[in-house]
């Protein structure tokens, strides 16, 4: 084994789960003779002495939050180290890279990201200045490196432990538990989402060993319940059944969820009573809107009609159904937000979406397919480098001043751990008022003791 710490993996947000963006490129370097150090800011204090020493600071960043605070991490490895090499990889890296390189990064990899960073490892080492393949630096772009990986079990256990991440809440308990991926990238193209300009409508599967190999470990550390955190856990939908037996016939008291497109469910109906009886307790999936033209915009790829089908094959499984919504967008009136609210108290799932998805406004992000879009360029009003988005403005002034509002309501009400009725109601009041209408009555009393369906604990979906 090769110099400890002389690489240092970063993870700086990952939806609140045990960073699965570091256990994988640390298994791919210790399987090439490395020791590295990784480190998790998101719950645990910033190390200034692992970073002073390292040669290579690899810093993920799988989504928005996580690149804004990678620059903070950033800046604080040069203040240490002024000499090591700063990588940023993951999604968000490859959007930016224009950005990352011309601010204090020293190279930028995207999409299957890990045998590639062992190559920029071996490279440092060798300080013999040669190419390497899929290493995007200041005086070299590089696309995304989109390939089959030979891939390893992830390498957990220089990580937090799981007590430290985001759990499930079921039953008025909580439950510790894991988070794994058996596919990488999508067979989508849905407009605002950063996965299509990385992988282009491609997507590999984990071979199936590796993943029941990482569930395995995550049980051995006290998980009894598994997030599949694939972007669509349906994209290959013989994989994930075959995925699901053999966890359920190990592990048979181990609960699950999966995220998965409201067209995928309805085009694989057929296997949602098995993923039930195998012991999903929740399916994600990002409806977003229920405005056909919205949905039409984004290409979502269902309809509002599906949505509602959505729902229903999914109850009928037994599975519960949390949609996650993009109600803030150009195209969004305030019909179509109060829409949305009547949506989900008419089928019941003020308890089934958290609050903070009544605030999500459309993230532009450079490299965003939406840029591409003529009904989106026309509300785009100047890029916000150092924020890493586009500014848009609503035609309708009243739509994002109930943006605004809506933000400060539910991030006051996180703040006191309000419960979800109670804040659903002061959001659909602030809707009616921006709408001119009568707010409708509160309603019967917030009963507290009523039983919520199954969580976790980490509102932020995606």
């Amino acid at each position: 084994m090769k110099e400890s710490g002389a690489i240092l993996l970063v993870a700086c947000y990952e939806l609140g789960h045990q960073p699965l963006g570091v256990a994988w490129p640390a298994a791919f370097l210790e399987r090439a003779g490395y020791a590295p150090a990784v480190m998790d800011v998101s719950v645990e204090p910033f190390d200034a002495e692992t970073a002073r020493h390292a040669r290579l600071v690899a810093i993920a960043v799988p989504m928005h939050t996580a690149l804004r605070l990678g620059m903070a991490v950033a800046e604080r490895v040069r203040a240490v180290n002024p000499d090591a090499h700063v990588c940023f990889f993951g999604l968000y890296a490859a959007l930016n890279a224009e950005y990352l390189l011309a601010h204090a990064v020293d190279s930028v990899i995207a999409g299957d990201v890990e045998t590639t960073l062992v190559e920029l490892a071996q490279s440092l080492e060798a300080d013999d200045g040669r190419v390497v393949a899929g290493v995007a630096r200041r005086d070299r772009p590089a696309g995304a490196v989109l390939a089959r990986l030979p891939f390893p079990v992830p390498s957990r256990s220089h990580l937090p432990p799981l007590k430290k991440y985001a759990h499930l809440e079921r039953d008025g308990g909580l439950v510790l538990a894991g988070y794994v991926e058996a596919t990488r990238g999508c067979l989508h193209h849905c407009r605002h989402c950063p996965i299509p300009p990385v992988y282009g409508g491609r997507f590999f599967a984990v071979p199936q060993d590796v993943v029941l190999d990482d569930i395995r470990q995550l049980v051995d550390a006290g998980a009894r319940h598994i997030t599949f955190g694939d972007p669509d856990f349906l994209n290959g939908p013989g994989h994930a059944m075959a995925i699901t037996r053999r966890l359920h016939q190990e592990f048979p008291d181990v609960t699950f969820d999966v995220t998965a497109k409201v067209e995928h469910l309805l085009r694989h109906r057929q296997h949602l009573e098995a993923l039930a009886g195998r012991g999903c307790l929740f399916v994600i999936s990002a409806v977003e809107s229920l405005s056909d033209q919205v949905l039409g915009h984004l290409d979502k790829g269902h309809t509002r009609a599906d949505a509602f089908e959505a729902l229903r094959v999914v109850r009928h499984a037994g599975i519960v159904f949390r949609p996650t919504w993009v109600p803030f967008t150009p195209w969004t009136t305030l019909d179509d937000y109060r829409d949305i609210l009547d949506f989900v108290e008419r089928e019941g799932l003020v308890d089934h979406v958290d609050p903070v998805q009544y605030s999500i406004r459309l993230l532009v992000p450079p490299g965003s397919l939406l840029l591409q879009h003529s009904a989106m360029r026309s509300h785009v009003t100047g890029l916000v480098p150092e924020h890493f988005y586009y500014r848009w403005r609503h035609p309708d002034p009243r739509v994002d001043a109930l943006h605004e509002r809506v933000s400060s309501l539910v991030a006051e009400a996180a703040d006191r751990s309000e419960d979800a009725l109670v804040t659903f109601r002061g959001v659909r009041r602030l809707a009616d008022e921006t709408a001119g209408v009568t707010a409708r009555s509160s309603g019967d009393p917030v009963d507290v003791g009523r039983r919520r369906p199954p969580r976790m604990t980490e509102p932020w979906f995606c």
